[in-house]
Protein backbone atom coordinates (compact mmCIF):
# COMPACT_ATOMS: atom_id res chain seq x y z
CA UNK A 1 0.00 0.00 0.00
CA UNK A 2 1.14 3.27 -0.94
CA UNK A 3 2.06 5.42 1.86
CA UNK A 4 -0.71 8.45 0.77
CA UNK A 5 -3.67 7.28 0.01
CA UNK A 6 -5.67 9.44 -2.72
CA UNK A 7 -9.50 9.05 -2.61
CA UNK A 8 -12.39 10.95 -4.44
CA UNK A 9 -16.23 9.82 -3.39
CA UNK A 10 -18.41 12.19 -4.80
CA UNK A 11 -17.50 15.79 -3.87
CA UNK A 12 -14.72 14.63 -1.42
CA UNK A 13 -11.18 13.92 -2.00
CA UNK A 14 -9.73 12.13 0.84
CA UNK A 15 -5.88 12.23 1.69
CA UNK A 16 -4.58 9.51 4.34
CA UNK A 17 -1.39 9.31 5.31
CA UNK A 18 -0.92 5.48 5.48
CA UNK A 19 2.50 4.63 7.35
CA UNK A 20 0.74 3.26 10.59
CA UNK A 21 3.96 1.62 11.09
CA UNK A 22 6.05 4.95 11.58
CA UNK A 23 2.95 6.61 13.01
CA UNK A 24 2.87 8.47 9.38
CA UNK A 25 5.92 10.13 9.84
CA UNK A 26 6.19 12.09 6.88
CA UNK A 27 9.03 11.12 4.54
CA UNK A 28 9.33 13.93 1.23
CA UNK A 29 7.81 11.68 -0.98
CA UNK A 30 4.95 11.65 1.15
CA UNK A 31 4.84 15.54 1.21
CA UNK A 32 4.93 15.39 -2.63
CA UNK A 33 2.24 13.31 -2.73
CA UNK A 34 0.18 15.09 -0.77
CA UNK A 35 0.96 18.29 -2.45
CA UNK A 36 0.16 16.62 -5.97
CA UNK A 37 -3.28 15.64 -4.61
CA UNK A 38 -4.41 19.15 -3.30
CA UNK A 39 -3.12 20.81 -6.21
CA UNK A 40 -4.65 18.57 -8.65
CA UNK A 41 -8.38 19.37 -6.75
CA UNK A 42 -7.64 23.28 -8.08
CA UNK A 43 -8.45 22.66 -10.92
CA UNK A 44 -11.60 19.82 -10.59
CA UNK A 45 -14.44 21.24 -10.32
CA UNK A 46 -15.95 17.99 -8.98
CA UNK A 47 -13.84 18.35 -5.85
CA UNK A 48 -15.84 20.55 -3.51
CA UNK A 49 -13.86 19.63 -0.10
CA UNK A 50 -10.75 18.14 0.79
CA UNK A 51 -10.57 15.71 3.83
CA UNK A 52 -7.00 15.24 5.47
CA UNK A 53 -6.30 11.98 7.50
CA UNK A 54 -4.41 9.08 9.19
CA UNK A 55 -5.38 6.63 10.89
CA UNK A 56 -7.15 5.89 14.34
CA UNK A 57 -4.00 6.67 17.41
CA UNK A 58 -2.26 8.32 14.76
CA UNK A 59 -2.95 11.66 12.57
CA UNK A 60 1.00 12.41 12.09
CA UNK A 61 4.08 12.12 14.35
CA UNK A 62 5.60 14.87 12.52
CA UNK A 63 8.69 14.78 9.75
CA UNK A 64 10.33 11.51 9.44
CA UNK A 65 13.98 12.09 11.54
CA UNK A 66 16.10 10.21 9.26
CA UNK A 67 15.04 12.62 6.64
CA UNK A 68 15.70 15.79 8.80
CA UNK A 69 19.16 14.35 9.99
CA UNK A 70 19.67 14.02 6.08
CA UNK A 71 18.51 17.62 6.11
CA UNK A 72 20.81 18.67 8.75
CA UNK A 73 23.77 16.89 7.46
CA UNK A 74 22.80 18.71 3.83
CA UNK A 75 22.24 22.08 5.52
CA UNK A 76 18.51 22.88 3.45
CA UNK A 77 14.98 21.69 3.80
CA UNK A 78 13.57 19.39 1.45
CA UNK A 79 11.43 21.45 -1.51
CA UNK A 80 8.76 18.50 -1.39
CA UNK A 81 8.20 20.16 2.46
CA UNK A 82 7.98 23.66 0.64
CA UNK A 83 5.51 22.78 -1.86
CA UNK A 84 3.41 21.19 0.62
CA UNK A 85 3.10 24.19 2.81
CA UNK A 86 2.70 26.09 -0.13
CA UNK A 87 0.31 24.11 -1.39
CA UNK A 88 -1.82 24.39 1.75
CA UNK A 89 -1.29 28.59 1.87
CA UNK A 90 -2.88 28.37 -1.80
CA UNK A 91 -5.46 25.75 -1.79
CA UNK A 92 -8.70 27.34 -2.41
CA UNK A 93 -10.98 24.04 -1.70
CA UNK A 94 -12.33 23.58 2.07
CA UNK A 95 -10.17 21.25 4.17
CA UNK A 96 -11.12 19.05 6.98
CA UNK A 97 -9.04 17.27 9.18
CA UNK A 98 -9.65 13.58 11.10
CA UNK A 99 -7.55 13.55 14.23
CA UNK A 100 -6.30 10.93 16.15
CA UNK A 101 -4.06 9.88 18.39
CA UNK A 102 -0.24 12.08 18.26
CA UNK A 103 0.02 15.02 16.08
CA UNK A 104 3.51 15.84 15.95
CA UNK A 105 4.87 19.23 14.51
CA UNK A 106 3.70 19.80 10.88
CA UNK A 107 0.49 16.91 11.84
CA UNK A 108 -0.54 20.01 14.11
CA UNK A 109 0.78 22.89 12.20
CA UNK A 110 -1.25 21.83 9.15
CA UNK A 111 -4.25 21.92 11.27
CA UNK A 112 -4.24 25.35 11.30
CA UNK A 113 -5.02 25.90 7.64
CA UNK A 114 -7.66 23.19 8.19
CA UNK A 115 -11.51 25.00 7.59
CA UNK A 116 -13.10 22.29 10.31
CA UNK A 117 -10.94 19.85 12.76
CA UNK A 118 -12.67 16.88 14.23
CA UNK A 119 -10.57 15.41 16.90
CA UNK A 120 -10.74 11.61 18.67
CA UNK A 121 -10.63 12.42 22.14
CA UNK A 122 -7.20 10.65 21.76
CA UNK A 123 -5.67 13.52 20.21
CA UNK A 124 -2.67 15.43 21.25
CA UNK A 125 -1.08 18.57 19.87
CA UNK A 126 2.51 18.82 20.08
CA UNK A 127 5.41 21.07 18.50
CA UNK A 128 8.58 20.15 19.56
CA UNK A 129 10.99 22.71 17.07
CA UNK A 130 12.45 24.24 19.61
CA UNK A 131 13.25 21.64 21.64
CA UNK A 132 15.06 20.34 18.78
CA UNK A 133 17.14 23.97 18.17
CA UNK A 134 14.69 24.34 15.22
CA UNK A 135 11.77 27.23 14.48
CA UNK A 136 8.31 26.62 13.84
CA UNK A 137 6.80 26.25 10.13
CA UNK A 138 4.01 25.98 7.84
CA UNK A 139 3.36 29.39 8.61
CA UNK A 140 2.65 28.80 12.39
CA UNK A 141 4.46 31.63 13.70
CA UNK A 142 1.48 33.70 11.94
CA UNK A 143 -1.44 31.95 11.52
CA UNK A 144 -1.12 30.27 15.49
CA UNK A 145 -1.52 33.91 17.35
CA UNK A 146 -3.88 35.33 15.71
CA UNK A 147 -5.41 32.09 16.42
CA UNK A 148 -5.02 31.42 19.73
CA UNK A 149 -3.51 34.41 21.28
CA UNK A 150 0.26 35.08 22.13
CA UNK A 151 0.33 33.07 25.56
CA UNK A 152 -1.50 30.13 23.96
CA UNK A 153 1.00 30.36 21.19
CA UNK A 154 4.29 30.63 22.94
CA UNK A 155 3.23 27.49 25.20
CA UNK A 156 2.47 25.50 22.24
CA UNK A 157 5.33 26.66 19.41
CA UNK A 158 8.16 27.68 21.54
CA UNK A 159 7.52 25.56 25.09
CA UNK A 160 6.56 22.69 23.47
CA UNK A 161 3.37 22.22 25.89
CA UNK A 162 0.87 19.83 24.24
CA UNK A 163 -2.57 20.25 23.90
CA UNK A 164 -5.47 17.35 24.41
CA UNK A 165 -8.25 17.31 22.30
CA UNK A 166 -10.52 19.59 24.17
CA UNK A 167 -7.57 22.06 25.41
CA UNK A 168 -6.70 22.39 21.54
CA UNK A 169 -10.89 22.72 21.01
CA UNK A 170 -10.80 25.97 23.96
CA UNK A 171 -7.44 27.01 21.46
CA UNK A 172 -9.53 27.03 18.79
CA UNK A 173 -7.41 24.56 16.63
CA UNK A 174 -10.20 21.83 16.69
CA UNK A 175 -14.09 22.38 16.03
CA UNK A 176 -15.12 18.74 17.60
CA UNK A 177 -14.59 16.27 19.72
CA UNK A 178 -15.94 12.86 19.85
CA UNK A 179 -15.04 9.23 20.74
CA UNK A 180 -12.36 7.55 18.74
CA UNK A 181 -14.63 5.04 17.74
CA UNK A 182 -16.54 8.37 15.51
CA UNK A 183 -14.02 10.70 14.51
CA UNK A 184 -13.63 9.20 11.15
CA UNK A 185 -16.90 9.69 10.52
CA UNK A 186 -17.86 12.95 11.86
CA UNK A 187 -15.30 14.35 9.65
CA UNK A 188 -16.71 12.40 6.62
CA UNK A 189 -19.87 13.85 7.41
CA UNK A 190 -18.76 17.27 8.28
CA UNK A 191 -16.89 17.41 4.46
CA UNK A 192 -20.02 16.16 3.18
CA UNK A 193 -22.02 19.02 4.80
CA UNK A 194 -19.12 21.48 3.24
CA UNK A 195 -19.19 20.04 -0.05
CA UNK A 196 -23.20 20.46 -0.25
CA UNK A 197 -22.79 24.62 0.11
CA UNK A 198 -22.78 26.62 -2.99
CA UNK A 199 -18.92 26.09 -4.17
CA UNK A 200 -18.70 29.71 -4.81
CA UNK A 201 -19.73 31.59 -1.91
CA UNK A 202 -17.75 28.49 -0.04
CA UNK A 203 -14.37 29.81 -1.41
CA UNK A 204 -15.59 33.37 -1.60
CA UNK A 205 -15.97 33.37 2.13
CA UNK A 206 -13.21 31.39 2.85
CA UNK A 207 -10.87 33.40 1.11
CA UNK A 208 -12.49 36.33 2.90
CA UNK A 209 -11.91 35.45 6.20
CA UNK A 210 -8.10 34.09 5.67
CA UNK A 211 -7.07 37.18 3.94
CA UNK A 212 -4.21 36.96 1.44
CA UNK A 213 -2.66 34.20 0.47
CA UNK A 214 0.75 35.65 -0.78
CA UNK A 215 0.80 36.69 3.48
CA UNK A 216 1.16 33.16 4.76
CA UNK A 217 3.75 32.12 1.46
CA UNK A 218 5.97 34.74 2.67
CA UNK A 219 5.58 33.75 6.58
CA UNK A 220 6.55 30.12 5.36
CA UNK A 221 9.33 31.20 3.49
CA UNK A 222 10.92 33.35 6.22
CA UNK A 223 10.28 30.48 8.47
CA UNK A 224 11.94 27.96 5.94
CA UNK A 225 15.13 30.52 6.18
CA UNK A 226 15.30 30.54 9.68
CA UNK A 227 14.68 26.85 10.07
CA UNK A 228 17.70 26.09 7.39
CA UNK A 229 19.74 28.17 9.16
CA UNK A 230 18.58 26.56 12.60
CA UNK A 231 19.55 23.00 11.10
CA UNK A 232 23.22 24.13 10.94
CA UNK A 233 23.28 25.71 14.81
CA UNK A 234 25.17 23.55 17.55
CA UNK A 235 21.92 22.94 19.02
CA UNK A 236 20.40 21.20 16.55
CA UNK A 237 23.29 19.24 15.47
CA UNK A 238 23.69 18.45 19.33
CA UNK A 239 19.66 17.26 19.04
CA UNK A 240 20.16 14.99 16.34
CA UNK A 241 23.27 13.39 17.19
CA UNK A 242 21.93 12.30 20.77
CA UNK A 243 18.79 10.93 18.41
CA UNK A 244 21.23 9.01 16.14
CA UNK A 245 22.71 7.69 19.01
CA UNK A 246 19.89 6.51 20.78
CA UNK A 247 19.13 4.96 16.96
CA UNK A 248 22.60 2.60 17.31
Amino acid sequence: MPPILVTDEGPVRTIRMNRPEKKNALTLAMYDAMAAAIEEAQANDAIRCLLIAGQPGAFCAGNDLNDFVAMAQAGGLGAPILRFLHALARNEKPVVAAVSGVAVGIGTTMLMHCDHVVAADDARLSTPFVSLGLVPEAGSSLIAPRLMGHARAFALLAMGKPLAAEEAKQAGIVNTVVAVTEFEQAALAAARTIAALPAEGVRTTRRLMRGAAEEIIARIDEEAAAFKARLKSPEAQAAFAAFLNRKR
